[in-house]
């Protein structure tokens, strides 16, 4: 029988702290409720396509 092996949960997350106008934070909500994905997903999910679709200007 083979053994029940147990590793190191590797967590690659950090915790931030931001500040948002509150009207967008009810935007997230209500999202997050028609999607049934977590508010802090959604976010992510934005923040990875901005950065994924951002042109910087000079």
């Amino acid at each position: 029988m083979d053994k029940f092996v147990i590793t190191p949960k590797e967590d690659k997350t950090v915790t931030m702290t931001i500040r948002i106008d509150r009207a967008l934070q009810e935007e997230y909500n209500e999202l997050a409720t028609k999607t049934n994905r977590s508010r802090n997903e959604l976010i992510s999910m934005a923040l990875r396509y901005a950065l994924d679709n951002m042109e910087l200007k000079n």
